[in-house]
C-alpha cells in the first residue's frame, strides 16, 4: 500500500473525481478526511472507504470560507493525529460567453476554485510545516492552459490554480512540503455524461490523441503518485492527465 498510514484530506470528495481519489487513497492505506459542501455525499464516500476496510471521516465544508478550511484541518488532526497531504479537488464550472459573463458568476467560480484551494492548502500547510513536511496536490484543468469557448470564468480560475501551485512550491519548499497540480483532460464522470452533448464528446475524442475520455481511476492514479513517497523530488509541476490533448496539434488521418 503506497499511502499506508498517511493522513490525507480530499476536498470535493462527495462525487466524481474527488470521490474516486478518496476511495483509491483508502484502498492504498491512507486515513482519509472526506470533505464536501454536500456533507451527506462526503459521508457516503467515507462509508464506502470504511466498508472496503479503510479508515475515513467526513465533513461538510465550504472551501471558500476560511473558518471552514481551518476547521477541516483541525478535524483531521483530531481524527488522525496530523495531516500528511491534501488534495484540493473541490471546484465548480459553468459556461458563459466573455461578453455575457457577469460579475457575480465570475466571483462565484473564483471563490470556490481559487480561494477555496488557497484557504484549504494554507490551513493544511501550516500543520504540515509544524510536523516537518507534506504534500499538496491541486486539481487544475487543461482549461487552465488552453482557452475554450465559454470558459472565461472556469479557465481563468484553473490557470490561477496552476500559478498558485507554483507559488506554494517555491515558498513551502523550505518546510519540506511539495506542491503539484493535476490537469485533467475530458473525464468520463456522471457530470460530463449529463452535460456533454454527443457533439461535444465527438469533438473531444477527435482532439485527444488517445481518442477517448479519461477515467476517474486514471485521475486517481496521478493523485496517488503525487501524494505519496514516489514523488519526493517533484514540486511546482503540472501533470497533464489528458490523453495527449495538450501535446497535440493539427492532425490528418490520411497521412
Amino acid at each position: 500500500m503506497r499511502l499506508a498510514g498517511k493522513s490525507i484530506i480530499v476536498t470535493g470528495a462527495g462525487r466524481g473525481i474527488g470521490a474516486g481519489i478518496a476511495r483509491r487513497f483508502g484502498a492504498e492505506g491512507a486515513l482519509v478526511a472526506c470533505a464536501d459542501l454536500d456533507g451527506d455525499a462526503a459521508g457516503r464516500t467515507a462509508r464506502a472507504i470504511a466498508d472496503a476496510g479503510g479508515q475515513a471521516v467526513a465533513s461538510r465544508v465550504d472551501v471558500g470560507a476560511a473558518d471552514d478550511a481551518r476547521r477541516l484541518t483541525a478535524a483531521t488532526v483530531a481524527a488522525f493525529g496530523g495531516v500528511d497531504a491534501i488534495v484540493n479537488v473541490a471546484g465548480i464550472g459553468g459556461l458563459a460567453a466573455f461578453l455575457d459573463l457577469d460579475e457575480a458568476d465570475l466571483t462565484r467560480v473564483m471563490r470556490v476554485n481559487v480561494m477555496g484551494t488557497f484557504l484549504c492548502a494554507q490551513a493544511a500547510a501550516r500543520e504540515m510545516a509544524a510536523r516537518g513536511g507534506g504534500r499538496i496536490v491541486n486539481v487544475s484543468s487543461i482549461s487552465g492552459q488552453r482557452a475554450g469557448w465559454g470558459r472565461t470564468a472556469y479557465g481563468t480560475s484553473k490557470a490561477a490554480v496552476i500559478q498558485l501551485t507554483r507559488q506554494m512550491a517555491m515558498e513551502l519548499a523550505p518546510h519540506n512540503i511539495t506542491a503539484n497540480a493535476i490537469a485533467p483532460g475530458p473525464v468520463d464522470t456522471a457530470l460530463t455524461r449529463a452535460d456533454h452533448t454527443p457533439e461535444t464528446r465527438a469533438a473531444y475524442n477527435a482532439m485527444v490523441p488517445l481518442g477517448r475520455y479519461g477515467t476517474i481511476d486514471e485521475m486517481a492514479d496521478a493523485a496517488v503518485f503525487l501524494a505519496g513517497d514516489d514523488s519526493t523530488y517533484i514540486t511546482g509541476h503540472v501533470l497533464n492527465v489528458d490523453g495527449g490533448y495538450m501535446a497535440a496539434g493539427i492532425r490528418f488521418d490520411d497521412l
